[in-house]
């Protein structure tokens, strides 16, 4: 009798481990160790964020984000790809920050045939010719706020700019965009050591021999803090207007302060965009982390909103990968940006804005949309990607 009572408890458990649906298993690949890692943990927040709106659950699934550090090195990216492949076997693939950490980690994305959903790398390699039935964008294509950002300049009537970023993947990107579109004269180029470089007496002693009518920089993370108060420092915050792009955010605004009131730069994403789930998405942001999001968080937060998507339309059955890959392209989630649609290459179909650095009725800096600069911008490489809906 005690044999017969054990078999059928041993059954019984086997039944209901069975019943158990598997985890959506996600791997999260940042940058969390380091002076970088608050925009690493900006990500994950937003990611961290989505999954509550979500119920921790995709298509009736739990969910399991196995997190990951790149340190900002593209072999330690790769290699955390590689694991997260390999050993762990996620669903997914997300996070990718840095331009140069997302290069090197598609092939094993690729290889082990799962999907990688960048939240915020997009560089010009993977939009066009190096794009990928396994690469979905979150974010943008580098170089479409830069091209945003050379429109504005055109519109306040900017003639000899002077421009700066690090010397990586992205920084090219960066500047590309802004060249395409500015019909000015760049007076002055300069790309810095990256990362590392917290001093530049040395280019900002060359942008004052130049004479600009304004400056433009890409600096992410730390390293624009110190660019923008070493400007001030040399007494050209009110001699050279500057500009930016992914430089003065909701994670840098708390530590320049005063030095960024009325920043000017272009963004894909802003704050107070008018849509509803934008409006959610800011309010539960800022209830449950006591800060502004960045555009960092909300394209994460988007990332995740896309994932969930797809898992859902497939009812919880991700082993048919067209059938996942159809479901992704199609985008059917509410995004923080209001509308959100796929380009061919699996780049976002984008409106890009102006906005402006504002205190808010508690003194505290954020950034506000002034106006539409692009229209539905496509990426410029997107006729080089063979892929084809």
């Amino acid at each position: 009798m005690n044999k017969i009572l054990l078999a059928v408890a041993l059954g019984l458990a086997c039944a209901q481990v069975q019943a158990q649906p598997q985890p959506v298993r996600i791997g999260y690949v940042n940058t969390f160790s380091g002076p970088n890692s608050f925009i690493g943990n900006d990500q994950k927040d937003g990611l961290e964020l989505a999954l509550d709106h979500l119920g921790r659950k995709m298509g009736g699934r739990p969910v399991q984000v196995i997190y990951e550090d790149d340190q900002m090195k593209p072999e330690t990216g790769r290699q955390a790809t590689e694991k997260l492949v390999k050993v762990d076997k996620v669903d997914f693939l997300t996070g990718y920050n840095w331009s140069n950490v997302l290069l090197a980690s598609l092939k094993p994305a690729v290889d082990g045939k799962v999907f990688l959903v960048s939240g915020n790398a997009g560089p010009h390699q993977l939009a066009g010719e190096g794009c990928s039935p396994w690469l979905f964008s979150a974010s943008w294509q580098n170089d479409q706020t830069g091209m945003a950002m050379g429109e504005a300049l055109n519109k306040r009537g900017v003639k000899r700019l002077y421009m700066l970023a690090p010397n990586y993947a992205a920084g090219r990107d960066m500047v590309s965009g802004v060249k395409r579109t500015f019909k000015g004269q760049v007076v002055g180029e300069e790309y810095t050591r990256w990362p590392g470089q917290v001093d530049f007496s040395t280019e900002l002693s060359k942008l004052r021999a130049a004479a600009p009518d304004a400056a433009w920089i890409f600096y992410p993370g730390q390293a624009g803090v110190q660019f923008i108060q070493q400007y001030a420092q040399a007494g050209l915050k009110d001699r050279v207007p500057l500009y930016s792009i992914f430089t003065v955010d909701a994670l840098t605004l708390p530590q320049l302060g005063a030095a960024a009131d009325g920043h000017i730069s272009t963004q894909t994403w802003v704050q107070d965009l008018d849509n509803p789930q934008n409006a959610r998405f800011v309010k539960d942001f800022r209830a449950k982390y006591k800060r502004y999001p960045s555009y960092y968080s909300a394209q994460n937060y988007d990332a995740a909103m896309l994932m969930a998507s797809a898992v859902e339309a497939v009812k919880g059955d991700l082993s048919d990968k067209e059938a996942v890959r159809a479901a992704l392209r199609k985008a059917d989630f509410r995004s923080v940006r209001g509308k959100f649609k796929f380009n061919h290459n699996h780049i976002p179909i984008a409106d890009i804005y102006l906005q402006k650095v504002v205190a808010d009725d508690s003194g505290a800096y954020t950034q506000t949309m002034l106006e539409v600069v692009l229209k539905d911008s496509v990426d410029p490489y997107h006729d080089k990607c063979p892929m084809r809906f």
